[in-house]
Parts: C-alpha cells; structure tokens; sequence
C-alpha cells in the first residue's frame, strides 16, 4: 500500500511526542471538488467526536482556489447541511505550509501579516476531502513525499478507485461482478457525431450516465431512452471529461463499512450492511443523500440472509484488496438474484455521524469516537510504502 509510514522509536523525530502523550492530527478539509461543502460538514463532524483526551487538532481548509489556510475550531461550529447553503472555506489569508522534507512532521502557518509561526508536530493527517484532488491521490502524493501518515487508502487505491471505468475494469478482470458499461469522451463524440446513437449498444435501460472521477452522485443522470442521453451527457462533462454509461441493474442497493486490518491481519466489514429503499425517487442522488429530499429511506440493519451476507462480505474484502485500499472504504452493491454486483469503492465516504459508514459500524459495536480513533492509529501504524 502506498501510505507513508511513522517512525519506529529508534527513528522518532526531535519533534514528535513522548510515550503517552497526546497526538497531534491535521484535520484536512473543502478542496477544490464540487463535494466541497460537504467535505466541510464531514470535517465539523469529526471535529465534534474526536477524543480530546487523546489527540489535539490542527484544522486546515482548502479553499475552492485551491488555498491551504489555517482556520479556528469555531468556524466549523456553524457548518450545516442546508439546501442552498453549504459551507464554504474562506480565503482568510493565512497558508499552512506542509514539512519542507522527510526530517521534520512540522506544520507552519504563515499569516495575514506575513510573520511565520510553527504549528508543532503533526502525527497523521486525517483527510475528510471528497472528489478530485482530495480523494483521487492528488493530496496522498504529497503527503507520501514528505512521508507524512494519513488517514485511508495511498496514491494507487485512491486513484483507481476514483475513476470508475479504471477500477470496474480492475474488479471484472479479478472476477468481482459488476454492471456492464461504456466510456465516452468529448474528443469521441466530436470525431464521430453519430457515436451519440449508439451508446446505448449492449446496455440495458434504464442507463446511468456518471463522470468517471466525482462521487456524491454528483452529474448523474438516470435515462430512461435513447433521447434523453444527450442532456445526461452534458450534465456529466459539466463534472469530468470522461463519462461511463452503464446499465441500470435489477436488485436492492445495499452498503457495507471496510476497515483495514491491523498488523498482518485481514480487513474487517461491519457486521451488518444498510439498504438504500426508494419510496419514490428514482435513485440515490446527491439531494436525497445529504439533503433530506423525500422518496429514500435507509433500512439499518437490511434484512438479508446469512448466505447474502456472506457473499457482500466476502467480495467487499477482496475489492478492498484487489483495489490497494487502505484504512477505510464503503463498498456499495446491488444486490441480484444471482448474487452482489459491485457498484462503487468510496475511499473516502461521507463521515458526518449520520453517514452510512459511521452507522454501520456503530450498528457493529464501534461507536463514532472510537473509529475515528481507530483510524489515526492506522495510519500512524503504517509500514513503510517502498
């Protein structure tokens, strides 16, 4: 896995903490993404249940630019899910600046008058960013470079499984079931303007259209024939200039949490999954996942059979695997007559405490506190990348 590791104790920093002492984590934030609003919510909601007794924190926003400013607690403490008003990280003027090298895990912030100030050392950064450059392997890049510890999977798993022509071709070719599906670019389209009839070949409606590297249900569209591609098209270039073109699959949609194992140890699922249950709407968008819109109700626990458990738990763990995840992933299936088909691997899921990731495992016995603990823990436990 491509995380950056810690130190053994022979290694530790001048820095670093003494044994007992509390750690310290980076709390990273909004990014340049159209998830950046709820990435601003998941981060005032980790901020909220972290262990103070155990780790202090240092929140760093980025801003819609692309900014890397220091913000205060307090300005997390308004951050709300609204409809028509998500949170924003403001250019306040300051820059935190990352480790200038593998020697030292201090932060340093720059602010408004120019006058440079440490932070302190930093034990883990804890990513709460959603969508390109956050969850893409943009941030975990750099982060590896100056071999400072994060939370989740490294450059590969991240990467990959942001970009979801890329990491269904991974999962079939590993013998992972998943719906079937076709890419399209800007540059094919303009090349041939008859390609647009025949998108749909081989596909079976209703067609999802998404672009291939955003989440949150952000630019999909659901098409029910042939001429409402083109308008679905649009609204998926509006996000990424590669869009996927898959066929609607016939089963319930239901989640399970994966969690790295520690040591040598395998990954761990939450020991219940939920079910996503249409009331009314055609699919989970990004209204009725973080806006309360009507026609969606989460089933937690689902009620599924011990066999249909078995088969989800079993293929999320090998998805975990094949992908190159690390520290946390929500795998989303459909579950069919004939068995789970993967839907999507989210490196990165919504962590606010009514996400589905946190419930799971707190349907499974692992409160909120604790797995964002857990969390820190392994990524500061981490082997070496190379």
């Amino acid at each position: 896995m491509t995380a950056a590791s810690s130190s053994s104790p022979s290694e530790r920093r001048a820095d670093a903490p003494g044994a007992g002492e509390k750690r310290t984590v980076a709390l990273l934030f909004g990014g340049r993404s159209s998830e950046h609003g709820i990435s601003c919510v998941t981060a005032a909601g980790v901020l909220r249940a972290i262990d103070r007794a155990k780790f202090d924190v240092i929140p760093v926003g980025i801003t819609k630019q692309g900014a890397t400013v220091l913000m205060r607690e307090e300005d997390l403490e308004g951050y709300r899910l609204e409809p028509g008003a998500l949170p924003e990280v403001g250019d306040n003027g300051t820059r935190v600046l990352w480790p200038a090298s593998t020697a030292t895990r201090t932060l340093t912030v720059v602010d408004q008058a120019g006058a440079l100030r440490s932070l302190g050392h930093v034990d883990a950064v804890l990513p709460m960013l959603h969508g390109p450059y956050g969850e893409d392997g943009t941030v975990q890049g750099m982060l590896d470079l100056v071999d400072l510890p994060y939370v989740g999977s490294g450059v590969l798993g991240s990467a990959l499984c942001m970009d979801k022509h890329a990491v269904k071709t991974v999962l079939a070719d590993a013998g992972i079931p998943v719906a079937p599906w076709r890419t399209v670019t800007r540059e094919q389209l303009s090349r041939d303007p008859y390609l647009s009839e025949r998108l749909d070949e081989g596909l079976s409606y209703p067609l999802f259209v998404k672009p291939a590297r955003a989440g949150s249900s952000v630019g999909v569209s659901r098409v029910a024939e042939l001429a409402e591609l083109p308008a679905a098209l649009e609204v998926a270039f509006a996000e990424d200039r590669t869009v996927l073109i898959e066929s609607g699959v016939t089963g319930r949609e239901v989640e399970i949490a994966v969690l790295e194992g520690r040591g040598e140890d395998r990954p761990r699922t939450s020991s219940v999954i939920g079910e996503i249950v249409f009331t009314g709407r055609d699919f989970y968008d990004f209204e009725a996942k973080y806006l309360g819109a009507a026609g969606v109700e989460l089933a937690l626990p689902a009620q599924v059979t011990e066999l249909e458990f078995e088969a989800i738990r079993d293929a999320a763990v090998r998805a975990f695997e094949v992908t190159q995840c690390a520290g946390l992933a929500r795998i989303d299936f459909f579950l069919t007559d004939e068995g789970p088909v993967l839907n999507e691997i989210n490196t990165l899921p919504g962590f606010t405490p009514i996400s589905m990731y946190p419930r799971l495992w707190q349907e499974s016995g692992l409160e909120y506190t604790d797995l964002i603990t857990e969390l820190v823990e392994l990524a500061i436990e981490k082997k070496p990348a190379y």
